[in-house]
Parts: structure tokens; C-alpha cells; sequence
């Protein structure tokens, strides 16, 4: 296997992967809060996630991929103040709690689809399934000294987890400062985080469960450690997010793992950056002005791959800026890329693995084990496209090329069902052109017009017409 280089947020550089278990991989994303539709600048994140599990398969590992619903917890203050997203959204849309999160899990796993993130191999786990095992953590670091209770939970005790903050490389201070914006007098630190809250004295919540410590219901950053550790076991691997998630949900998670096991949590922590709107502005749901892949390209008629099209073409780290002139541009690269390619295809044609150039598909390989570099990956496909290889290499070596991209390239290349003789014909005058002997390709041409059909070629592109 070649040797793939990921930036490590641990280390703060990129370091050589060497798995847990030689040849596999275990690889958790953090998934979705389901009491709203995932944003743009979510599936940005999720698109990055896809590209590095195509890319370590590309490479030959098996990969196990876990991804959790968080469909319980999440409070509007990542601090463990505020009400619990999901019974706020179903109060507000007047359905259940389990009802809004069914709903905007089928609507998340179909944007999923839509932009050909792969998800038939992913391991989906719900916090509300693994109640259980996140009561049984607790106990365990009760048992250590981690825990202290409070009138509203029982909270993790940073203070006495050495090094807390070795993934946000902050000084503590300034998380401190930054964790007293959401007060609670009752913390002993500002940095402290609720492992198990308890429910509203007087109110019962659509969503709680008896502990030893009171009703209540566990606290998110707990619910990532749990799944993560019940997916993936001891093959804690790769650990994926967003960067917002870097100063609190995962530092907490890795304080609360370790706690608990005395043993490192994840060996990898890859953060893929924001996606922002005009004016470099974040894309947040809690600031209302959020795209969805439905209103930003669905109803426009927009093809959602454009899309991720456009993300491919930003490294994963670098902020991404949204603009219905980016998208446009982006829209008309796919549609280039994909006239490229139709240009290439040759009726009935078996493109074999012996087709695929060698060459071209080391650089490919060298720019995506290098920390993900597709848009050098994308520059790569433009020279081979531009090549002297044959056309029968081109689209062989391309297609190879899109198990990574995830672009669907195939699909356009399908062949459309000719008669055997016309088939017969457009084969033989592909190969007349890729001969430049243009004259036998358009006596060719007038013999397929007589069978009934027309040949139009326009740049980057041979369309077949039935007459």
C-alpha cells in the first residue's frame, strides 16, 4: 500500500497513517443532530468524510465506517445550557420527538444520496439506542473521581483530566473565558461538561430515562464517545469533523474516553473547515441563514454533484465561500468534465483494468494520499484528458479516477441501445478519428445517416439523433 499522509489535529501537522490493524481501517464521523435539515455547509463536511473513505479504500484498506444520529441531547448551548434541539423543534412543529427525528434522518440520508456521499456500508448508531451503555460510562468515572453532581446533572470534573486541552493546543484559560459566556454558577470550573442531566423539576420531557443519579437524559459529548467506542470496539482510528467541534464536543469526548479507559481515544482527528457565506460569514442554522441542498439547488434545477463538484475543488482545510456565481462556475466545470468524458466513449467498448495508465494514476494517487489534495487531483485529470493517450485509455484511467471523486461518471457514459450495425459504424468511425482520417470517418457518417440516424459534434461532445 502507498503511504497516505493525513493532517492530524492532535499533532497540529500531517503525520503517516499507520492503522490499529494492518490493512483496516476504523473510521467514525460525527453525524447529524436531526431536529432540522443539514445545511451546505454540514454537507461540505460530509462530502470531505466521503472523499477520505473513498481514498483509503482506493488504497486497498477495509474500511469500518460508524456515524452516529444524535437524536437526544444536543442542547442549543454546546455548554450544556439551553433546551434539548430536538423537543424544541417537535414543540415548535407540533409532532414527537422520535416523529421529527425519523423525519430529519430520512431527509439527511437522502441529501446523502443526492450528492453521492456513500452510506450502504455505514454503521448508523442512535444515542437513544445506546441509553444503556452511556449510564455504565458514567458509573465508571463516577467511580474514578471524575464526577461531581449539581441541582441539574451530574458533570465531568476538567480539572482533573491532565492535559485537556491537547486537541485545541488553547490555552485554558481562554477556554475557561470563553465557557463563561454560558454560566452556571453551580460548575467548579467553566470548562466542566454534564455527562447526565437531570430533567426540568415540575416538566416531563417527551425523552428521558431513570438513572442511579435521577430521570434525565445523557449529555451529547457523552453519546460521540459511547457510539464511537461500540462501533468501532478497539479499532479507534480516525475521528472526523468539522472544526467547530474541535475547542468542545471533541475535547470533552476525548477527556471523558480516557478518563474512563486510561488508554489513547482515536489515534487520528481530521477537521474539515467552514463553509461560509458572503462577507466570509459562517453558515449556521442558529443565525437563520442557512442553505439547504433542497432550496440552493433542487428547486433552482441545479444538479446537487455541482455542488460537490465545487467543494472538491477547495482543500478540505481552507474556508470554502459560497456564491451563486461559484456555483455557477462550478455547475459549468461539471458540465465540461462530463462532456469531456462523453467525448471519449466508444458504443460498446470494454474498458479493462490493463487500460488504465499507470503513470497518470501514480500522480493521481500522490496528490490524494497528500492530505486529500483533489483540487491538484482535479488539475491531474485535466492533463490526462488532454493527453496523447488513447481515448480508450483516457476513459478507462478517468473512471478508475471517480471512485475517489464520487462524480458519477459512469453513468453518463452509458451506451445508448443503437442497432447492432449502427453500433457497428460509430465504433468504427471513433476509431477513424482517433486516426485523424477524417474522410473515412465521414463516409462512415453518411453510411449511419442512411441506417436513420444523424451524428451532430460539437465541442466536447458526439451526439447520435434517431432521424
Amino acid at each position: 500500500m502507498e503511504k497516505i499522509f493525513l493532517y492530524n489535529t492532535l499533532g497540529r501537522k500531517k503525520e503517516a497513517l499507520k492503522p490499529i490493524k494492518k490493512g483496516k481501517i476504523g473510521l467514525y464521523t460525527c453525524g447529524p443532530t436531526v431536529y432540522n435539515y443539514a445545511h451546505i455547509g454540514n454537507l461540505r463536511t460530509y462530502i470531505f468524510e466521503d472523499i477520505l473513505k473513498r481514498a483509503l479504500l482506493y488504497n486497498g484498506y477495509q474500511v469500518k465506517h460508524v456515524m452516529n444520529i444524535t437524536d437526544v441531547g444536543h442542547l442549543s448551548g454546546d455548554r450544556d445550557m439551553g433546551e434539548d434541539k430536538l423537543e424544541q423543534s417537535a414543540e415548535k412543529e407540533g409532532r414527537t420527538a422520535k416523529e421529527i427525528s425519523q423525519f430529519y434522518t430520512l431527509a439527511f440520508k437522502n441529501d446523502l444520496n443526492r450528492l453521492n456521499i456513500m452510506q450502504n456500508d455505514i454503521v448508523w448508531i442512535k444515542a437513544t439506542d445506546t441509553i444503556k451503555e452511556q449510564i455504565e460510562l458514567v458509573k465508571v468515572l463516577e467511580k474514578k473521581g471524575y464526577t461531581y453532581k449539581t441541582s441539574d446533572g451530574i458533570y465531568f470534573a476538567t480539572a482533573k483530566f491532565k492535559n485537556y486541552t491537547k486537541l485545541s493546543h488553547q490555552k485554558l484559560e481562554s477556554l475557561r473565558e470563553g465557557a463563561r459566556v454560558e454560566k452556571n454558577d453551580e460548575k467548579k470550573n467553566p470548562t466542566d461538561f454534564a455527562l447526565w442531566k437531570f430533567s426540568p423539576k415540575g416538566a416531563r420531557r417527551q425523552q428521558e430515562w431513570d438513572s442511579p443519579w435521577g430521570v434525565g437524559f445523557p449529555g451529547w459529548h457523552l453519546e460521540c464517545s459511547v457510539m464511537s467506542i461500540k462501533g468501532l470496539k478497539d479499532q479507534l482510528d480516525i475521528h472526523c469533523g468539522g472544526i467547530d467541534h474541535i475547542n468542545v464536543h471533541h475535547t470533552n469526548e476525548i477527556a471523558q474516553s480516557e478518563a474512563a479507559s486510561g488508554k489513547k481515544f482515536f489515534n487520528y482527528w481530521v477537521h474539515g473547515e467552514f463553509l461560509n457565506i458572503a462577507g466570509g460569514k459562517k453558515m449556521a442554522k442558529s443565525k437563520e441563514n442557512f442553505l439547504t441542498l433542497e432550496n440552493a439547488f433542487i428547486r433552482q434545477r441545479i444538479n446537487p454533484l455541482a455542488f460537490r463538484f465545487a467543494a472538491l475543488q477547495v482543500h478540505y482545510r481552507k474556508p470554502m465561500e459560497y456564491s451563486e456565481k461559484a456555483i455557477k462556475n462550478a455547475q459549468q466545470g461539471l458540465s465540461h468534465l462530463y462532456n469531456q468524458v462523453r467525448e471519449l466513449r466508444i458504443a460498446n467498448c470494454e474498458l479493462r483494468a490493463k487500460d488504465i495508465n499507470g503513470e497518470f494514476k501514480s500522480k493521481f494517487l500522490r496528490a490524494v494520499n497528500d492530505d486529500l489534495n483533489i483540487p491538484k487531483a482535479l488539475a491531474i485529470i485535466q492533463k490526462l484528458l488532454k493527453s496523447n493517450l488513447s481515448d480508450n485509455d483516457k476513459l478507462a484511467t478517468v473512471l478508475d479516477f471517480d471512485q475517489v471523486l464520487g462524480l458519477r461518471l459512469r453513468d453518463i457514459i452509458k451506451v445508448q441501445d443503437y442497432p447492432k450495425e449502427v453500433s457497428r459504424l460509430l465504433n468504427a468511425r471513433q476509431q477513424a478519428r482517433q486516426a485523424k482520417e477524417y474522410k473515412e470517418a465521414d463516409k462512415i457518417r453518411d453510411q449511419i445517416k442512411k441506417l436513420g440516424y444523424l451524428i451532430e459534434d460539437t465541442k466536447g461532445q458526439t451526439r447520435v439523433l434517431k432521424k
